[in-house]
């Protein structure tokens, strides 16, 4: 068996080091890390979506009438942005942080010159570790406030659920979901990417 010498496995980890690899998924990863791990790899790609799941009824005709794409655009071991682009729509980027208690999903919503929305940077943190392919972020209450001060009460129980595939798996997804409990707001909102075929990178989302 061939053992390259210890200068050159240094080298190589201080080459990974300075171009800013994430490593892949391996036992020795908690689950969070594990799931960022597995988002990680899919950075510089971007994959077309389509609305699996719309409740109520007709609730997001308009955005499943359009090309939905998303592109894991930045990343590091402790951040991860993911511009979803609705059609020519360019404001909506899903940012996923590490916190010292967890994870944590914002919303950074932003017109198209630029300045952001009155409603941005909106989410949750993780509830509980998770696993290494399904990450769901309770509304936390910054969030909370927020949505009560632009009269929107109703979004007050989101939780929002992201889940990826093993990339190598021969039907790999990824899937970003909204849901509410039972009730007048219920909702249910699910989009689902096809992680098997890239499709060609999208202009930068608005602002950045």
């Amino acid at each position: 068996m061939f053992n390259p010498p210890i200068s050159a496995v240094f080298i190589a980890a201080a080459a990974c080091a300075l171009a800013g690899c994430i490593s892949a998924p391996d036992a020795a990863q908690t689950p969070q890390q594990a799931f960022m791990a597995r988002l990680g790899a899919l950075c510089g790609k971007a994959f077309a979506g389509r609305v699996v799941a719309s409740e109520p009824a007709g609730a997001d005709a308009d955005m499943a009438a359009k090309a939905l794409v998303m592109h894991v655009r930045s990343c590091s071991k402790d951040r991860i942005e993911i511009p979803f682009h609705v059609g020519d729509d360019r404001s909506r980027t899903w940012v996923i942080t590490r916190t010292a208690a967890g994870l944590r999903l914002q919303h950074d919503h932003r017109y198209q010159d630029g300045t952001s929305d009155a409603v941005t940077m909106y989410g949750g943190n993780s509830a509980d570790a998770g696993s290494a392919g399904r990450q769901a972020f309770p509304v936390d209450a910054e969030s909370v406030a927020s949505f009560r001060a632009n009269g929107l009460d109703r979004s007050i129980t989101n939780t929002w659920v992201i889940e990826v595939d093993d990339p190598a798996a021969s039907q790999a997804r990824l899937s970003y979901e909204l849901v509410r409990p039972a009730g007048p707001n219920a909702r249910r909102f699910r989009v689902e990417f096809d992680l098997t075929e890239t499709v060609p990178t999208p202009p930068a989302p608005w602002g950045w």
